[in-house]
């Protein structure tokens, strides 16, 4: 008998509540188990009747500050950490309820998300998980920043960042499937913004959740954080969640090795939209078992 990969999901609801970083207000999310098929779907329960978003690119409405999704009126932003989670943990089925537009920026990671997953449970569903498998390059460019996949047999992400600033400079990881690091090596990495940045987003009435608690703050020459960094290369390694989360707006897991340089959240879903138009350059299907 064959064996493929198969799709998984929570194996049962999850409740969670927090803060949104830009709106300041207390947000409740459940997290609920879904069918085969499923994929991953938003339901904005404050705005009853109002359609179901798909976490899909064509969803994507906006991605100036963070990924932002929508459908016929009704939006829901700053997804791409819990979307990270997801896709980190592989989960292919969910129903995400939320009563307002933003998803909480909780510690400024994915770590919250991925204790509470892990401690409800994932469970195996019956149908075959299907796969975008690369079959030659894609490279979208934007002066020195660049989005690249290559043909691998499987998923691996590598990020590299520069800043001129002295905690940061030139970062570089790679995130392998194969040896299921996300967990430990990723999903605790924190979102990071420059204290010049944060007063020119309040000063617009935006950034009203941003504290010490849920991100790494820099001025000029420090972290004005009082417990530090979690990882030398925090800063590349949130990148990276940040990259996850925006892939995974495919709708399905990619068989390939994803390079990115200097990208942020527009210039990955440039990328996104090209690989897509380009499709004699990837292929989908199940996967079995080696």
């Amino acid at each position: 008998m064959t064996k493929y990969f198969l799709q998984q999901t929570l194996s049962k609801r999850i409740c969670v509540s927090g803060t949104g970083v830009h709106s300041g207000k207390q947000t409740h999310l459940i997290l609920n188990p879904a069918p085969e098929n499923h994929g991953i779907k938003f339901r904005r329960i404050d705005l009853p009747g109002t359609q179901d978003i798909q976490a899909l690119f064509k969803r994507v409405v906006d991605t100036s500050l963070a990924t932002v999704l929508g459908t016929n009126g009704a939006i829901v932003s700053t997804i791409e950490h819990l979307m990270a989670c997801f896709a980190g943990l592989e989960i292919d089925n969910a129903l995400v309820e939320v009563d307002d537009y933003e998803i909480p920026i909780m510690d400024g990671s994915a770590k919250v998300f991925t204790q509470l997953i892990q401690d409800a449970g994932i469970v195996k569903q019956s149908a075959p998980k299907h796969f975008l498998i690369v079959k030659k390059p894609i490279k979208v460019t934007d002066n020195d920043k660049s989005v690249i996949v290559y043909p691998e047999p499987c998923f691996k992400i590598t990020c590299r960042i520069h800043f001129d600033h002295p905690m940061i400079g030139e970062q570089k990881i790679t995130f392998d499937r194969a040896k299921n690091n996300f967990t430990k090596e990723i999903s605790c990495a924190r979102t990071f913004g420059f204290m010049q940045d944060i007063e020119l987003l309040k000063k617009f009435s935006l950034g009203k959740g941003g504290s010490l608690d849920n991100a790494i703050i820099l001025d000029k020459n420090k972290i004005l954080n009082k417990e530090g960094l979690r990882y030398p290369d925090e800063f590349v390694r949130h990148k990276l969640l940040d990259s996850l989360g925006d892939f995974s707006l495919l709708g399905m897991p990619i068989r390939g090795h994803i390079v990115t340089n200097k990208s942020g959240h527009t210039l990955n879903h440039l990328f996104i939209e090209k690989f897509l138009e380009n499709k004699d350059a990837w292929e989908t299907g199940p996967e079995k078992f080696k």
